[in-house]
């Protein structure tokens, strides 16, 4: 099979060589990584100042028009390459299970998709992000607690004032959701101006005494 339909790398589209998995050793160490959750203070914590209250808040990689990062964004979310997904949460969890602020965390969810675009697209894209998040840090993975009510345009790129208004209307929490207390790591594929955090935030902070922290595979420059 590898003959005909060799893997090759989801960031440069080079053949993979055998202790290669989705990305390739030169793409990987190229990668621009941020390190921000070895920093007491970084560019997620500042873009959400004063809006929503986080304990935490990450980025594996730093996102640029026509980069790197985009590419394997593109393969995950429009080319049905789910494996990204997991390779991603892989590796951030590899990091964040080393820092004591992210070892108390208690359930993990994912941003959800509108349901006509869970059901085209076949997968949520930061569904194996998270799973491999919770696994490494012993938590419970729930990607039925957050529902996404209203379909909404992908926001890279736009400017803070062209985001939708965060009316409490687009996520809604589900009736089965059981997350009073909890230490809470809302995950997602990419944070630009921070409106779907914040809608999505917006709706876990109503529950009672929780704690809010945000991990995304990616972050906009």
């Amino acid at each position: 099979m590898n003959l005909f339909f060799p893997k090759v790398c989801e960031a440069c589209n080079n053949v993979l060589t055998d202790n290669e998995l989705v990305v390739c050793l030169t793409c990987r160490h190229h990668l621009p990584v941020t390190n921000f959750h070895f920093e007491e203070s970084n560019a997620v914590e500042k873009t959400l100042y004063g809006r929503v209250k986080l304990e935490n808040a990450t980025a594996l990689l730093h996102f640029s028009k026509k980069g790197i990062v985009q590419q394997l964004l593109h393969n995950l979310k429009y080319r049905g390459h789910e494996q990204i997904s997991g390779f991603l949460g892989k590796w951030m969890a590899s990091e964040l299970k080393s820092i004591p602020s992210y070892q108390n965390i208690d359930v993990v969810i994912p941003v959800p998709l509108y349901k006509i675009k869970l059901r085209k697209r076949g997968y949520n894209q930061v569904t194996k992000f998270g799973k491999e998040i919770a696994k490494s840090l012993n938590a419970e993975f729930n990607e039925d607690a957050l529902i996404k009510t209203k379909p909404t345009k992908t926001k890279v790129f736009k400017g803070r004032s062209s985001r939708w208004q965060n009316d409490g209307s687009v996520f809604a929490l589900s009736e089965n959701a059981t997350l009073k207390g909890k230490h809470i790591l809302l995950v997602d594929d990419i944070i630009t101006t921070g409106a779907t955090v914040e809608a999505c935030a917006t709706e876990l902070l109503k529950i009672d005494n929780v704690k809010l922290s945000l991990a995304t595979m990616a972050i906009a420059d």
